[in-house]
């Protein structure tokens, strides 16, 4: 035998001596299982580690696994004090934790899945190693949930805020300003509260090593929920000073330097301020050493809480059987769920509307949604003898899955890497997503997006993912079609009453839309 495999040998047997007898064969099968998961739920690990390393808003997710690790190693001696035990409750946690998983990728909800995903490494350590286990390992398996990206959907409520507190701050100053949306109008220029600005990687960020430094170095409960609610509120109050002093700058050394000295100052180096002033200020009031394990091993061992719970104990290797059993029978219905595709026509076209012609699109500036994976895609123009102008975009798709979801962000109506910016939102008839959008400093346009699947009609994407999921949890093939309808803002009209006109001409819009699909 070479040496190098004497030595491996030689490696693996001195670290199975330093595990604690009773704790080594329900780590190896703890070990299997997870693996199991990881197999079955590759799909998004994959995607998470990709958001982590390569989007900025969670970069610091790549620090979640050392922390996690790091903590359980914190506790070692004193989870070695502790008996595992395989507990079947813990097959309801992981069964659940799986249904979760699999009713986000039928519903190509990431989000769902992703969290199913974690929570089932969660539901495993339950199931395997017991209650008691589980309560002394409650904070690192709690804190694997940050491994999630999640923060995506906050960011309009956040730029509102943001643009609120820089308005707010530059009338305060004695600049004069007026505000609509997410612009702001100055005498230096007109500035855009956009995404990038909205402080959302920073905010989520900070909840993440707020809910760490609030664990490790905090014993008064009281504490931590100060601590917490500072973390949360700092970073939106400082990200709104930081677009006011760019405002600011600007109006003295002209936008071009506020920009260039934004774009060096907004990163790391403004976060890093932040954290500094956050612990600084809470310093004093620490009151607990980070190397505390946390736990008491023994106390945990004795306590009478446990008792009436542990009478549930099942045989190790049934519930690796059980815990095989759930993964294989959601794994699969996943896969025949996802093999679900209509039939759409081989072609579709715009019908005729009573009262409006059908044109060419005509506009200053090009405006077309993106559909990415769309089977078909449909843009053209309504007008009628009032002269209002209407363009309608529809897109049809016989499945939805990676690359080919409607609702998915930078699909739809507002397309990045174009002169078109979000200016605000909300909801309008038949619970329509209505988005104003703005262009050149000028071009108004007012978008209404609605999706239909089955009967239901509705421009909400939480809508149209519970319709998904309610046909693939039955195995039935819908089609799916996202329509926007728009209209540009111009001295002879108005958006909103074109777009009201025009639906009033094509009666319910639902029905419309299904005469469109079903066209042969």
């Amino acid at each position: 035998m070479p040496p190098e495999a004497i030595l491996d040998t030689h490696g693996i047997g001195t670290m199975r001596k330093r595990i604690a007898p009773a704790w080594r064969q329900p780590l190896a099968r703890l070990a299997t299982l997870w693996a199991a998961i990881l197999l079955v739920t590759v799909r998004d690990w994959i995607a998470m580690a990709d958001q982590w390393w390569n989007i900025s808003t969670y970069n610091h997710v790549l620090l979640v696994p050392p922390i996690v690790a790091g903590i359980v190693w914190i506790r070692r001696e004193e989870l070695a004090k502790l008996a595992p035990r395989a507990w079947w409750p813990g097959l309801l946690a992981l069964g659940g934790a799986l249904f979760l998983w699999f009713l986000g990728t039928i519903g190509e909800v990431n989000t769902f899945s992703q969290l199913g995903a974690v929570a089932a490494l969660q539901g495993a350590v339950l199931t395997l190693l017991g209650p008691r286990v589980a309560f002394a390992l409650l904070f690192p398996l709690g804190y694997m949930l940050f491994l999630v990206p999640f923060g995506d959907e906050l960011v309009p409520a956040l730029q509102m805020i943001t643009a609120e507190i820089t308005i707010a701050l530059t009338h305060w100053s004695g600049i004069q300003a007026e505000i609509e949306g997410v612009f702001i109008d100055t005498p230096a220029g007109l500035f855009e509260v956009a995404e990038a600005c909205s402080g959302v990687k920073f905010l989520i960020a900070m909840i993440a090593l707020g809910v760490l430094v609030a664990q490790t170095c905090f014993h008064s409960w009281k504490r931590r929920i100060i601590f917490l609610a500072v973390c949360v509120a700092v970073p939106i109050i400082a990200n709104g000073i930081r677009a006011w002093g760019t405002i600011y700058i600007a109006q003295s050394q002209g936008i071009e330097f506020a920009a260039g000295f934004d774009h060096i100052f907004y990163g790391w180096v403004f976060f890093a301020i932040v954290i500094a002033i956050v612990l600084g200020g809470a310093w004093r009031w620490f009151d607990r050493n980070p190397e505390d394990p946390g736990i008491d091993g023994e106390a945990i061992s004795a306590m009478p809480a446990f008792a009436p719970v542990e009478r549930f104990a099942i045989c190790p290797r049934r519930a690796m059987m059980g815990s095989a059993a759930l993964i294989m029978l959601l794994a699969i219905w996943a896969m025949l769920a996802g093999r679900l595709a209509a039939n759409v026509p081989a072609e579709i076209a715009l019908p005729a509307v009573e009262g409006w012609e059908l044109t060419e699109v005509q506009s200053e500036l090009a405006w077309e949604p993106r559909a990415s994976g769309a089977d078909h895609r449909l843009l053209g123009s309504y007008s009628n003898a009032a002269g209002q102008q209407v363009d309608v975009f529809l897109a049809l798709y016989a499945a939805q899955g990676p690359g080919r979801e409607p609702s998915a962000p930078n699909e739809g109506a507002l397309v990045p890497d174009t002169p078109w910016r979000w200016m605000n939102g909300g909801e309008g008839v038949d619970s329509a997503r209505v988005d104003h959008l703005y262009a050149l400093g000028r071009i108004k346009r007012t978008a209404e997006t609605r999706y239909r699947q089955g009967d239901m009609l509705s421009g909400s994407a939480t809508d149209l993912k519970l319709a998904t999921i309610g046909d693939r949890l039955l195995l039935r093939a819908e089609p799916t079609t996202m329509l926007i309808l728009s209209a540009v803002e111009r001295p002879d009209q108005q958006p909103d009453g074109a777009i009201a006109s025009f639906r009033h001409s094509t009666g319910p819009l639902g029905p419309w839309i299904d005469r469109i699909v079903q066209s042969k």
